[in-house]
């Protein structure tokens, strides 16, 4: 009996507990909105700054480099480039 009244608690707080979210920047625009609140979150649906800027004026947000696509381009340029080591 107690076997079963803790394997319940257990699955109950398992499901009580909020989900986690794994990647907060949206991968698609090279600038996001960052959002401050009661509920702070991205908007990563931006081509530019200024765009951004516009969305921005008036709330309590700031427009941030979206750091996946700043760091995929950076891997793109430097990608097939070796270093050469003199013999």
């Amino acid at each position: 009996m107690r076997m079963s009244a803790l394997a319940a608690l257990a699955m109950t707080a398992v499901s009580i507990a909020a989900p986690a979210q794994a990647q907060t920047y949206g991968p698609d625009y090279p600038v996001c909105l960052h959002v401050y609140g009661p509920v702070t979150y991205y908007e990563c649906r931006y081509s530019s700054i200024g765009q951004c800027n516009q969305s921005a004026a008036g709330r309590a947000a700031q427009c941030v480099i979206n750091p996946y696509t700043a760091n995929a381009a950076y891997g793109d340029q430097h990608a097939g480039k070796r270093l050469r080591r003199g013999h």
